[in-house]
């Protein structure tokens, strides 16, 4: 548990069975419920000993491992884990959609609009919406626990991926190998039809035109890689549209068979975590001195402590170690889910709108995100439930609790825990942790 003395400061991180004996004697109050930090009332930093902890991260497209750890001697004890969920695909998607209505508008017969060239200068280290977000909401959580806990250093692995290799299949590439590519003495009809043996990929079809075709749709983040491209005659085409090629192929189970095993993975995870390492580097390093380790550092770090594969524990055995004591049985999984949208309207499947929402925030003092907790004493929903609070302005909110969202809930019956920041908080077992403890030991190394 993070404590922090009489002013704010932060001091040694306790155990949960600590921090209960300070709340109940009334030397501490409740600083944060989510995550749970304390403050000491009758203490300074000055009358304690702080030895300080250190952090280390694990930088994922998806998800991202924070573990704080206090070290001694190269052996480290997990104090805190942490999982962060980006949501950087959904801001690739609004991103597509904000593309998709500008092309419509520059298309479309309206007023004329003069071009503009001045203000398409791209600045140095720049990076798209959805990589940025990975960076920032990764530094902005490494602030959030610079301010809980006495961060002395930090450490992160910086994975880097060699697409290519994966692209041709391949562990490692030598060479002249790097400049020759899957397309290597073709163009991309004649690889497509050979590979496909000019028939439609989708019917069989042969001796009629073929038109080329994303596998995975590009509206629904498919690539234009050559592994990504197909070829189908015109019916097939035009039928499939934009539809999943799992849900057009759903009666021809053979096929869709095939047609995915000579599909190759997209690499855009790959590539997220290629072009954010340096810059997440640069920033957590200004904030604090912070080394960096392979990946195969970490993977041997963890198989050698006997520790379970998941972002958390790889950022607990990211870098230098000689061994993992203890680690956290709970880690807390964060979402973003950001802070709602400007929008005051809903639209339908036709981009018209088919309802207005209100205009302010607040409703009876909450807003949607606010972490609530209900105490219903009577009824058919009379029970205890605590989570993410979406409000309505008739009174009866939902709350979405980690078991579901229970709906119809009265103001008068919520208490408000914690004000919505963009994240969304639950807990889960760690992996290979003894569940029902605070923490679990590593299991002993083999010799």
């Amino acid at each position: 548990m993070f404590v922090l003395d009489k002013h704010g400061v932060p001091l040694q991180p306790c155990s949960p069975a600590r921090a209960r004996k300070l709340l109940g004697s009334g030397r501490a109050v409740v600083h944060r419920h989510t995550p749970f930090v304390i403050r000491l009332k009758d203490r300074t930093v000055a009358e304690s000993v702080v030895d300080g902890v250190e952090i280390g991260v694990v930088p994922g497209s998806r998800h991202t491992g924070i573990a704080v750890f206090t070290a001694l001697a190269g052996e480290r004890q997990g104090r805190f884990a942490l999982q962060l969920d980006h949501r950087g695909a959904t801001i690739h998607r609004n991103m597509l959609r904000r593309a998709a209505f500008r092309r419509r508008r520059r298309v479309a017969n309206l007023r004329y609009r003069a071009p503009r060239f001045n203000n398409r200068a791209v600045a140095a280290g720049w990076l798209p919406p959805s990589l940025r977000h990975r960076v920032d909401t990764t530094l902005a959580w490494a602030e959030r626990l610079t301010r809980w806990a006495p961060v002395r250093t930090g450490h992160m692995e910086r994975a880097v991926f060699d697409t290519h290799a994966l692209a041709l299949g391949k562990k490692s590439l030598n060479g002249i190998e790097y400049q020759q590519g899957t397309l290597v003495g073709y163009e991309v009809r004649e690889y497509l039809l050979a590979k496909w043996h000019h028939s439609c990929a989708y019917c069989g079809a042969t001796g009629v035109p073929l038109n080329i075709d994303h596998i995975r749709p590009r509206s629904r983040g498919g690539t234009d890689r050559i592994s990504n491209l197909t070829l189908a005659c015109i019916p097939c085409n035009q039928t499939k549209d934009n539809t999943p090629v799992e849900e057009f192929l759903a009666g021809k189970p053979e096929r869709l068979t095939k047609l995915l095993a000579q599909a190759k993975a997209l690499l855009t995870d790959a590539a997220a975590v290629n072009s954010t390492r340096w810059a997440l580097w640069r920033a957590l390093d200004a904030r604090w001195r912070t080394r960096v380790a392979s990946g195969g550092r970490t993977r041997w770090n963890r198989i050698r402590n006997c520790l379970p594969k998941t972002h958390t524990q790889d950022a607990l055995s990211v870098g230098t170690v000689d061994a993992i004591t203890r680690h956290p049985s709970l880690m807390l999984v964060v979402g973003c889910t950001g802070r709602g949208t400007y929008a005051r309207t809903r639209t339908g499947r036709h981009d018209f709108p088919r309802l207005r929402l209100p205009r302010k925030k607040l409703v009876h003092r909450f807003q949607t995100g606010d972490f609530v907790r209900a105490v219903v004493p009577t009824g058919k929903k009379a029970g205890t439930y605590t989570g993410r609070v979406a409000i309505r302005t008739k009174g009866s909110f939902n709350i979405t609790t980690r078991h579901g969202t229970v709906q119809g809930i009265h103001h008068r019956h919520v208490i408000l825990l914690q004000r919505a920041d963009g994240y969304a908080y639950t807990t889960e077992e760690e992996a290979g942790a003894s569940p029902g403890t605070p923490s679990g030991k590593s299991a002993p190394r083999s010799a």
